[in-house]
């Protein structure tokens, strides 16, 4: 019986390595997914997963410093990125064709793979420099992260939304850091999962407040921005900071190129959402990355191997998803 099972055993194994060999058909040996800027949740979090991948799959993912979602979406368009991470607002524009990278563009040729995480729009000063609010932002030096990232397009929007003149420049998450604990920004104004690791090194650095908008001005901001959802980040969340801050945010996605492969764009779903507490590993953020937030996606298409596998779980996808 013994020697029964056993063949039994190695036959199963061959066929699943068979079958695993076939699916690999078409595989690339080498993919880049575009993140964001060095100090930013995109970068740890692509970069985790692109190990990952590297790890579980075999094949050989890297990931990239960019721009931020704005870049990604328009690099995995035009086929120079295989895969990248995008907030839905960027991604829902040049959709239709509204990228401020590429206007005009229709970027049709995406596909959405996973969920990530909600991004909350937050800000960070010196406790010294007596800036509590947006509001106080007015007539200040304000690091909004990275040109054409979701923060360096939103944050420009929101003060204009709520009437805060201020001295906007762009740099990426790390030499923004650096900026303020030099003085010379008074502010930065950034957007990405929690904990953000630049504002958690500040924090543990300098004496410093965060904030993201008071009940006045968030009323106002998701008023004049339906893309946007009402967050609590809560106490507790950084070190030494006790009180919750309310703020707005966005959903983040996985996304790839409509020629991906079907059982690659499968194994890289499965990937991240069969396993929570390895995602969890590579950041904290990733605690919502879950089967679950599948319908945060309201417009894009899911990649077919993305399809197969949320049916597999049960999920109906809507024919204007697939």
């Amino acid at each position: 019986m013994f020697i029964k099972s056993l063949t039994a055993a190695a036959v199963t194994a061959v066929m699943a390595t068979s079958v695993f060999a076939q699916d690999k058909t078409g595989w690339p040996t080498e993919m880049t997914i575009g993140t964001a800027s060095q100090g930013g949740t995109y970068f740890v979090y692509g970069n985790g997963f692109a190990g990952y991948i590297s790890e579980a799959l075999g094949v050989n993912a890297t990931g990239e410093v960019t721009g931020g979602p704005v870049q990604n979406v328009t690099l995995v368009q035009t086929g120079d990125h295989l895969m990248g991470l995008v907030t839905m607002g960027p991604a829902y524009d040049a959709w239709n064709g509204k990228s401020e990278l590429a206007p005009g563009l229709e970027h049709k040729d995406v596909r959405a793979l996973f969920p990530m995480y909600q991004t909350p729009f937050q800000v960070i000063a010196l406790k010294s420099s007596g800036i509590t609010s947006v509001s106080d932002l007015a007539g200040k030096r304000v690091s909004v992260g990275p040109a054409g990232g979701t923060p360096g397009t939103y944050w420009p929007q929101f003060m204009a939304a709520l009437g805060v003149e201020a001295t906007i420049s762009n740099a990426g998450a790390a030499d923004a850091g650096g900026q303020l604990t030099d003085g010379l920004i008074d502010a930065f104004a950034f957007a990405a999962g929690v904990p953000i690791s630049a504002f958690a090194e500040l924090a543990a650095q300098q004496d410093v407040v965060m904030f993201g908008f008071t009940d006045e001005e968030r009323a106002k901001v998701l008023e004049a921005f339906p893309a946007m959802a009402p967050l609590t980040i809560p106490a507790g969340t950084y070190a030494g900071h006790d009180y919750d801050q309310n703020t707005v945010a966005l959903w983040n996605f996985a996304i790839a190129h409509k020629d991906m492969p079907d059982t690659l764009a499968y194994e890289i779903t499965k990937l991240a959402l069969d396993n929570p507490d390895r995602m969890k590993q590579i950041h904290a953020a990733a605690k919502e990355t879950l089967l679950e937030n599948w319908d945060k996606n309201t417009f894009m298409p899911f990649h077919p191997g993305t399809v197969k596998y949320l049916e597999e779980k049960g999920i109906s996808v809507p024919d204007t998803l697939k």
